[in-house]
């Protein structure tokens, strides 16, 4: 068995280790010498978002996930701005990204596995010549086919070099302290956009809950939330990938989710993606009922309490099938209220009351058949209400008399 290292890669040495060593020691002593104006740390601040927001949104949400449409101009906007962030191409970072959900948690196949540590999952896997490091496009080659995307790869060293180098020095002209600029806008902006993605990678698969599933090491954290512009809610984002929303709920801290929506109303995003709430609900149960099942065999739990977690396993599946059969039933609807507008265009239809009465049925059975999924919706919810008392009821039989 060889136990030896991979080689150790330079290049990723200097700009993962060399930059914040350099950060450590220039910034603070720029600063008591010769200080910062308000200028460089808020022009620091939105480099900082633009770059963040150009990951979250671009490569990771859209090009990644595919988990919405962008029209030119935005996918433009994130090319350079993600760029900027020094995180590699579009190509490279998706490709990455995707074999890191296929193969979550894989120490050989999942580039950055959290199995493999907590260094290693941040920044170690970069730093070495690691065989699940090598380029495999293979899982992106519909990306291939995107000429914003192989553009951008071609140039990236000449665009990196310029959104992180070339902009900040004449940001720096123009404001008149050229070191102090580059200092903060183009130095310590770029380590700190590093590491705060990287967190996802690394500290989102240690710290935090996991509602949603329990078959991955991903967890959902609102402070690391706060600090990558909504990737924290890392359980859900690996269940749901496809979902443009990391935080579901209106309160969960995702100025991403915002972006794309705000990008929607102008006409800038289109085909945003969101899991139904009743996926949602059924995900959280089918985790809270293994959980309960672990904490009733644990606790030795009378039989009454078990059969009692059952006959509500029972009431979950049955209104799992009842939901799928109603999905079923409106593709069938949308199917045929297809044909007959199709029919309508040739003119195979009766006059325009029979065509009403049509109508007037149709929005009566999509009303109908809503009514029937938010009463699902619902039954789930109460569900877990009912879930979370036999587990109590299950912790109070194993305390002592």
């Amino acid at each position: 068995m060889n136990d030896s290292k991979p080689p150790l890669n330079r290049i990723n040495a200097v700009i993962f280790l060399g930059l914040p060593l350099a950060a450590l020691l220039l910034v603070p002593l720029w600063g008591i010498y010769y200080g910062y104006d308000a200028f460089q740390w808020l022009w620091a601040l939105a480099f900082l978002y633009l770059n963040g927001l150009s990951i979250t949104g671009g490569y990771h949400r859209l090009w990644a996930h595919r988990a919405y449409r962008a029209s030119p101009a935005l996918k433009w906007f994130f090319a350079f701005w993600g760029a900027g962030a020094l995180q590699n191409s579009i190509l490279t970072w998706a490709s990455d990204h995707r074999r890191h959900h296929r193969h979550v948690d894989d120490n050989e196949l999942d580039p950055y596995s959290a199995g493999r540590g907590l260094w290693f999952s941040h920044i170690g896997w970069m730093l070495r010549e690691h065989d699940s490091y090598e380029p495999d496009f293979s899982n992106a080659r519909d990306l291939q086919n995107v000429p914003i995307v192989m553009w951008q790869d071609k140039h990236y060293v000449a665009l990196t070099t310029f959104m992180n180098l070339g902009l900040p020095l004449l940001l720096g002209v123009w404001h008149g302290d050229i070191i102090g600029t580059l200092l903060l806008v183009g130095l310590l902006r770029l380590v700190v956009n590093h590491h705060v993605t990287f967190f996802i990678n690394s500290l989102a698969h240690y710290w935090g809950t996991r509602p949603y599933t329990e078959s991955n090491s991903a967890r959902d954290n609102g402070f690391l939330a706060f600090l990558t512009y909504g990737e924290g809610y890392h359980n859900y984002h690996h269940i749901f990938q496809t979902d443009y929303r990391n935080g579901i709920r209106w309160w969960q801290w995702d100025p991403t989710k915002w972006m794309i929506s705000a990008c929607s109303r102008v006409g800038l995003a289109s085909d945003l993606k969101r899991v139904p709430d009743f996926k949602i609900q059924r995900a959280i149960l089918d985790t809270q009922f293994e959980r309960a099942r672990s904490k009733m065999e644990e606790a030795q739990s009378s039989e009454t309490l078990r059969a009692s977690l059952e006959r509500e396993y029972q009431l979950f599946t049955e209104s799992v099938n009842q939901w799928t059969a109603l999905q079923g039933e409106r593709y069938e609807r949308k199917k045929s209220e297809l044909s007959e507008a199709l029919g309508e265009r040739k003119g195979q239809l009766g006059d325009a009351l029979t065509q009403r009465r049509q109508r007037l049925q149709q929005q009566w059975e999509h009303a109908a058949l809503r009514t029937k999924l938010k009463e699902l919706e619902y039954s789930l919810k109460m569900q877990r209400k009912r879930l979370g008392l036999l587990v109590q009821q299950a912790q109070l039989q194993a305390l002592p008399a």
